[in-house]
């Protein structure tokens, strides 16, 4: 083996394992923006065609109930943007809407954190905004719930469920406690299904590939200081998944 070669320790995923039992590692971070329609309202923009599909780079991720976010120097209008999140088992390319859920390992939720200001002037300059998404910390996202399709769902373990039964799931975030964003995952535009089928025909997909699947409406500045509290509830108020970020200013 060469020894100058890079080898790099990409992040677990907690809570979710390989088909050997072994710890599933983090791949590349795909983001669907405008998959709900009131977001795209809000932001003026139109429903897109088909999924609008972007990355965030490695670094973005972090992992865990619990995480601290510095605050870029570079920009004064950083926004939330709360996500159901998916992370994949297996990969694999044209993969059918019919499979899409044998691919799916476990799900979570997270936030988008996007440099508005930045993003914004890179639109008008018809540059690309990868930078206003990608700042360190920019993707944080509790542990992982493991999926096991093909069982029926139980009150023990509602992770076990089927392909439909997610639909049911309502996304929530509060900062410093008061609510901001919240909306059912019935009403994203484009399903999971769509989603990963759409993604195995641009790319080849593989496992630990992570999907963040879009943002409701509601989405708003955070400050230094500032306390967001992203979380996914059954119908019943039941919370699933829970995620709080503590903003802080730019080191």
């Amino acid at each position: 083996m060469n020894s100058n070669e890079f080898h790099p320790t990409w992040p677990r995923l907690y809570g979710l394992q390989t088909s050997d039992g072994n710890e599933l590692l983090a791949g590349t971070i795909y983001c669907i923006g405008r998959n709900f329609a009131d977001h795209a309202a809000e932001m003026q923009a139109p429903i897109p065609s088909e999924p609008l599909v972007f990355t965030k780079p490695i670094g973005s991720l972090l992992m865990g109930a619990e995480a601290t976010v510095n605050l870029p120097a570079q920009s004064q209008d950083v926004h939330h943007e709360v996500e159901w999140v998916v992370a994949l088992s297996k990969g694999g390319k044209h993969i059918s809407m019919e499979q899409a859920w044998c691919h799916v390992a476990g799900w979570a939720v997270g936030i988008d954190f996007t440099a508005r200001d930045l993003q914004a002037a890179a639109k008008k300059a018809g540059k690309p905004w990868a930078v206003s998404k990608g700042f360190d910390g920019f993707a944080p996202v509790s542990p992982f719930i493991p999926v096991s399709i093909g069982k029926k769902p139980t009150h023990q373990n509602p992770a076990d469920q089927n392909p439909e039964s997610y639909k049911h799931l309502q996304l929530k975030l509060l900062v410093n406690g008061q609510l901001r964003q919240q909306d059912l995952l019935s009403n994203m535009l484009f399903d999971l299904p769509t989603l990963i089928s759409h993604l195995s025909d641009l790319f080849t997909l593989r496992a630990g590939d992570i999907i963040f699947t879009g943002t409701p409406s509601g989405v708003s500045q955070v400050q230094a200081g500032d306390h967001c509290s992203a979380s996914i509830h059954q119908p019943n108020g039941e919370t699933l998944a829970q995620l709080d970020v503590y903003l802080e200013a730019a080191s």
